[in-house]
């Protein structure tokens, strides 16, 4: 039976062909070819204790509108100023009610590092990613099998993009290990069926080797959960939906900081 996941993948690809025949690819090869080097994403998630890349989402496929009142570069100048190491951008538009140009916006609009959260399936979405001011993009193991997760893989980095590989299955742990991906997410929502468990984050974090870093996504409610994460070896979190919903959010996030 086909999932929300499978419904995903297939208007995506969809989308892809219909952006090509607006914008060629060459076009956005010529966008890139001299932009300076990104901001250094995994660096900021590398400092001392837990860091947090706060997420801006307007919608979600099973929570439906969970901010009507969504000015994306007015909640990235907060995230920032409360603390906020990374800003994590949704892109997709049936489905989460996102736009690139979003990207575009914070990048222009804050000083910290944005990853484009989308998702990925071919190399021209990188060269999307990266002509709109992207320093990071997001790699999903679960949509991309065989040889696709690694080729993207090199693909973003020789375009200077920083990835985050995400999984949730165990099985596509060796995958992901083996693509050369140093920035980890586990995702402790499952894409098929959206539930959702913080426990899932602390059962897979003993199956990889250390040096990696670790983010874990999804789930985290309070400051209590960070603590936990971290005490068991996480180096950051994403969070976005709790955040999203606060009547506000400086405050919400000065809490999950433990502020």
């Amino acid at each position: 039976m086909a999932t929300i996941l499978d419904e995903i993948v297939e208007r995506k690809l969809q989308e892809i062909e219909s952006a090509r025949e607006l914008v060629s690819p060459a076009v956005l090869e010529r966008a890139v070819a001299d932009l300076p080097p990104v901001r250094d994403f995994t660096g900021r998630l590398q400092l001392p204790g837990v860091r947090l890349i706060a997420e801006v989402k307007k919608a979600s496929p099973s929570a439906g509108i969970i901010r009507a009142d969504f000015d994306p570069v007015a909640i990235a100048r907060i995230y920032e100023a409360h603390g906020a190491d990374c800003i994590s951008v949704l892109t997709d538009g049936p489905y989460f009610q996102g736009d690139l140009k979003y990207v575009t916006a914070i990048h222009k609009s804050t000083t910290l590092p944005v990853l484009r959260k989308e998702f990925i399936l071919d190399r021209y979405q990188l060269l999307e990613a990266r002509a709109a001011g992207a320093d990071a993009v997001l790699l999903i193991a679960e949509i991309l099998p065989g040889d696709d997760l690694p080729h993207l893989y090199r693909e973003a980095k020789a375009l200077g993009l920083q990835v985050l590989v995400e999984f949730h299955d165990a099985e596509q742990l060796p995958r992901v290990l083996d693509c050369g991906a140093d920035l980890i997410g586990i995702n402790n929502r499952d894409l098929r069926t959206f539930r959702t468990s913080l426990q899932h984050t602390l059962g897979l974090l003993p199956r990889i080797p250390s040096g990696r870093t670790i983010v874990s996504e999804s789930g985290i409610g309070d400051h209590a959960d960070v603590e936990r994460l971290g005490s068991a070896g996480v180096k950051a979190v994403l969070v976005g939906e709790s955040l999203m919903r606060a009547a506000d959010i400086g405050a919400a996030l000065d809490r999950l900081r433990g502020v």
